[in-house]
C-alpha cells in the first residue's frame, strides 16, 4: 500500500477511533526506538512473519531520516543459509535487554514458548508492544498494545500500514493529556515563522 493509498484510507476512516490509535501506537514505537537510539526486534508467529511490516518499516526509516525505525525481523524457522537480514532466529529475543523494543504481531496470540520468550524479554528491560488480538495474555505482557480483534472492519494487515505510516511521520501526534510547554513553545515558534498564505 503506497502512501496515496494511506491517505484515502485515512480519510475514510475519519471520525473513527482507528486513526488515533493507530497513531498512538505509532508514536509509542518511534518514541522506544529513537530514545533508545535503535534495536526494535519484530517478531511474528510460526503461520504469520510480519515482513511486510518490517519492509514498510525500512522504507518509512529512510524516508522520514529516523534510521531507528528499521527492524530486525526475528524468525522462526531461520536458518543459517538465509540472506542476512533473514537469518536472525528466536535466539534473539533471548539476548533482547534494555534499550531494546520487541514488536510482536500476531492475528491469534502467540503460543506459550513465544509468549514466554517476550516475558523473558520484558523482564530483561526491553519494551514490549504487541499489535494482535484483544485477548490473551499477550497484551497483559506488552507496555503497549494495539487490539485488532477478529471481525473487526479493519484487517491486521491494514492496521499494520497504518501504523508504520504514522511511525515515518515526522509530526506523530502527542499523546492525550497536558503538553509539555517545549512542544506548546515549539508549536509557537514554527507558528510564528511560517510564510503567510498565498494570495491568488
Amino acid at each position: 500500500m503506497d502512501a496515496v493509498r494511506v491517505a484515502l484510507l485515512r480519510e475514510v476512516l475519519a471520525g473513527t477511533e482507528w486513526l488515533g490509535a493507530t497513531r498512538r501506537f505509532a508514536g509509542a514505537l518511534r518514541g522506544s526506538v529513537v530514545s533508545h537510539g535503535g534495536g526494535l526486534l519484530l517478531v511474528g508467529t510460526p503461520a504469520y512473519e510480519p515482513w511486510h511490516l518490517a519492509a514498510h518499516l525500512v522504507d518509512e526509516a529512510a524516508w522520514s531520516g529516523t534510521p531507528e525505525l528499521a527492524p530486525t525481523l526475528v524468525r522462526h524457522d531461520a536458518r543459517p543459509s538465509d540472506p542476512a537480514h533473514l537469518a536472525v532466529g528466536l535466539g534473539r529475543l533471548e539476548a533482547a535487554r534494555r534499550g531494546e523494543t520487541l514488536l510482536v504481531v500476531s492475528p491469534e496470540g502467540p503460543a506459550a514458548p513465544l509468549l514466554e520468550r517476550v516475558s523473558d524479554a520484558r523482564r530483561a528491560g526491553a519494551t514490549v508492544l504487541a499489535l494482535g488480538p484483544d485477548r490473551g495474555e499477550l497484551p497483559a505482557v506488552a507496555h503497549e498494545a494495539l487490539a485488532v480483534p477478529a471481525g473487526s472492519e479493519l484487517d491486521l494487515d491494514t492496521v499494520q500500514h497504518l501504523v508504520s505510516a504514522a511511525a515515518g511521520e515526522n509530526a506523530v501526534p502527542a499523546p492525550r493529556g497536558r503538553r509539555r510547554f517545549r512542544d506548546r513553545v515549539s508549536r509557537l515558534a514554527e507558528h510564528l515563522t511560517a510564510p503567510p498564505p498565498a494570495r491568488w
